[in-house]
């Protein structure tokens, strides 16, 4: 070898170990730099012990029976948010088999697998607590999981509360399941809540965007709904005082025709449709406006229906706001663990058959991606608590702090059991304009519609969830 090529060699060498030490550096800086509001982390997403999903099939999973840990997946498997059921029961199921994949958990001395339990509560109250019941004495669930509703969440804590049985609320907001008499200790809010939604979104508007001030809300007639809406005036208050309310409606759930309300809003001159409809609703409501010549922006949470975003097209969907659970600031793919993480999910869907095989589920982002995750913290808990005892399970979880695969922290709130949190703000653009942001290829979400482009983060220390003053267990908390 010759003097130059020895050198080249070296140089070559050299830049490797560079680029591997930045590439490092990079991970360690963007696993710790996630929202300096909370503790140290406690636990976070392990990379090294993700299983290989390769041969997942959400239509013919493998469910462990006999000695094993079990949760109960309370979900509308039938009637008209079937969906729902749909997308939390692939996300529990996920979770649950790459732990599985792993050898299970070790409870009280002995490894056991995790065996998921379908509970159809078809959205109603007394179905929940008839299944809920169930679950608890017959199937000898560990873990209640779930679900869509505020009054369907209130009866599952009650159950829980009644025979001393953990429950996980991954997806009803309303603050007030975990005030005053609602409050329990065996239940944890580990998704986002109303409190902090409406003030995220008025701190985007008056403090990030400061640009629409006219606002119509829209929403569901319902607990949530209501709340939701009251968040928001709350946070304009706070964060835009010069916005305005230009109109407030709320409607039935899963509602046909919006058509009137469609009206009442281009007459209102209102800049922004507020809403915090869920599927169907939410599809429907974004669809009808755009077929009706609303185009104004429409701020929303849960607007993230493929099939009826493509309906929309690139156009009509172009100035979604969203605000996230599970949303980036900057680039969604900053380490290469995370491109792993997303590859292992979106290179087996490619496979799955009806109903898993639509662009809904191609992503393991967006809600989808927090109920996967949430999976995750509940597992990492019981891991960590090493047993199935609800009050190890407590011990471990209240003041918890667990880092997601994608960055974010959650931390438990110890007095209340509400989950302190980053939300981020995602500006729906074209696909041609996502490729900063979706930064692998193809760098689009989808080539028929316009998806997340920008991502704004919106401080945890700005949007703390509610405390009841009433409660002794929080009397001095924050």
């Amino acid at each position: 070898m010759t003097s130059n090529q020895e050198r080249r060699t070296k140089m070559k060498s050299f830049s490797k170990g560079i680029s591997i030490l930045v590439s490092t550096l990079l991970f360690f800086m963007w696993m710790v730099s996630s929202p300096g509001q909370v503790g140290a982390v406690n636990a976070k997403f392990d990379f090294n012990r993700m299983s290989d999903m390769s041969d997942f099939d959400p239509n013919n999973p493998f469910i462990p029976t006999g000695d094993t840990f079990k949760i109960g997946v309370l979900a509308p498997f039938s009637g008209p948010a079937t969906v729902i059921g749909q997308v939390y029961w692939i996300a529990a199921l996920w979770a649950a088999s790459d732990y599985n994949k792993r050898g299970g958990i070790t409870i009280d001395g002995k490894k056991k697998l995790i065996q998921l339990v379908k509970g159809d509560m078809e959205f109603k109250p007394d179905v929940t607590k008839k299944v809920a019941e169930r679950m608890i004495l017959e199937d000898k669930v560990h873990v209640l999981w779930g679900t869509a509703g505020t009054p369907n969440v209130k009866v599952m804590n009650e159950v829980a509360n009644k025979y001393k049985v953990i429950a996980q609320n991954t997806a009803a907001l309303t603050d007030d399941l975990y005030e005053g008499p609602n409050f329990t200790r065996y239940s944890f809010m580990t998704c986002w809540c109303s409190s902090q939604i409406g003030r995220a979104m008025a701190y985007y508007y008056g403090q990030i965007r400061k640009k629409e001030k006219r606002f119509y809300i829209l929403c569901q007639d319902s607990t949530f709904g209501h709340i939701f809406a009251e968040g928001f005036k709350a946070g304009l208050k706070e964060y835009y005082p010069d916005a305005q309310i230009v109109g407030e409606d709320y409607h039935k759930l899963f509602l046909a025709d919006f058509a009137p309300y469609m009206t009442k809003i281009k007459a209102s001159g209102a800049e922004v449709i507020y809403t915090g409809d869920f599927v169907p609703d939410a599809a429907n409501l974004v669809k009808q406006a755009r077929q009706l010549g609303v185009n104004i922006p429409i701020a929303h949470i849960y607007v993230e229906d493929p099939p009826s975003l493509t309906e929309i097209g690139v156009e009509g969907s172009r100035g979604l706001v969203q605000l996230s659970w599970y949303g980036f600031e900057g680039s969604i793919f900053k380490a290469p663990e995370f491109v792993k993480y997303y590859k292992n999910w979106n290179n087996a869907w490619k496979k799955w058959k009806a109903p898993y095989n639509t662009a809904n589920y191609e992503h393991p982002l967006g809600s989808l991606g927090s109920y996967i995750e949430q999976t995750y913290w509940l597992l990492s808990v019981v891991e960590r608590a090493g047993s199935a005892d609800p009050e190890k399970i407590i011990k471990v979880w209240e003041g918890d702090t667990y880092q997601y695969a994608n960055g974010k922290i959650q931390q438990m709130r110890a007095c209340d059991h509400k989950t302190i949190q980053d939300l981020h703000i995602l500006e729906a653009v074209p696909p041609e304009e996502q490729k900063a942001f979706f930064n692998i290829p193809p760098y689009y979400f989808d080539k028929n519609y316009s998806s997340a482009g920008r991502g704004f983060r919106i401080p945890a220390d700005k949007i703390m969830p509610r405390i009841d003053p009433t409660m002794e267990r929080c009397k001095g908390a924050k």
